[in-house]
């Protein structure tokens, strides 16, 4: 296989990346074989993905757009995957924020690299390489930059990323770090897979193959990811699925009994 002139010299192409398998669920063209073939799998067993996938991206959207209305002004986006449309700084400049200041941490090298080209010349922006589930790592590494202001509020992005988080490496804790180095009226957004129902044959088995991937899934009830939250106090309408956290339009709902996962946007108080 050639290798792309965008792929960093040491990225395996032959092994599926979920940042990779995501970018290609949402349309994107960052991917490998690898990457889509995993997809293509998941897909056949069950198509609903791509749309949750996508209804993902949108609660993204509308809870960064909810935020700059509070005020917001400073967003880290931990885990923030491959650059597409909708970005944290595309959102806050269409809603005007143009004193809006975002860092985007992933630690995979094809997100990284791409994100520092794509925004080598956008004002207010930084990319950090960093793990997310090192909170102390990351923290100091947003600080090298000298964007954000740790005596004003700031929103910490947790999309889709905790479900890749086994229990054993404490992800409630994660959260509560971060939410630690920030100043009351401060922000949690979340989003993560799980249900409170047995899962259908077709769940399991896409469940399954993410379970049997370089980056395991772990599935959540809605107990369990309200307990990732802490003492955090999730806005109106709680701890929902990701299409039902405040509605606009932007997006088609899944079909009745295919949403799979929670979201919620909760305030350091």
């Amino acid at each position: 296989m050639d290798r792309p002139s965008w792929a960093p010299a040491d990225v395996d192409l032959d092994r599926p990346s979920v940042a990779r398998v995501y970018d290609y669920y949402l349309g994107g063209s960052h991917n490998f074989a690898a990457d889509r073939a995993f997809a293509e799998q998941v897909l056949k067993i069950m198509p609903a993905v791509a749309g949750l996938a996508r209804s993902n991206r949108a609660f993204l959207r509308r809870a960064v757009r909810e935020l700059a209305r509070l005020g917001v002004r400073q967003f880290v986006d931990l885990g923030s995957g491959i650059p597409t449309v909708g970005n944290v700084h595309e959102v806050l400049a269409d809603a005007g924020c143009t004193d809006a200041r975002v860092v985007y941490v992933d630690h995979d090298p094809v997100a990284v690299a791409h994100s520092k080209a794509i925004l080598a010349d956008t004002p207010g922006t930084a990319v950090v390489a960093g793990d997310l589930r090192s909170p102390a790592e990351v923290l100091a590494g947003t600080q090298l930059h000298g964007l954000l202001d740790f005596s004003q509020p700031i929103a910490f992005l947790l999309v889709a990323v905790l479900h890749f988080v086994p229990d054993e490496q404490r992800p409630a804790d994660i959260v509560a770090a971060y939410a630690a180095a920030a100043v009351p009226g401060s922000y949690v957004v979340l989003s993560h897979v799980g249900l409170d129902r047995p899962l259908t044959p077709a769940e399991e088995d896409a469940y399954q193959m993410y379970r049997k991937s370089p980056t395991p899934l772990i599935m959540r009830t809605g107990e369990q990811v309200a307990a990732l939250l802490g003492d955090l106090t999730p806005l109106e309408p709680g701890i929902v699925a990701a299409h039902a956290w405040r509605p606009d339009g932007d997006e088609q709902p899944p079909a009745d009994g295919q949403a799979i996962g929670f979201a919620a946007v909760a305030r350091k108080d």
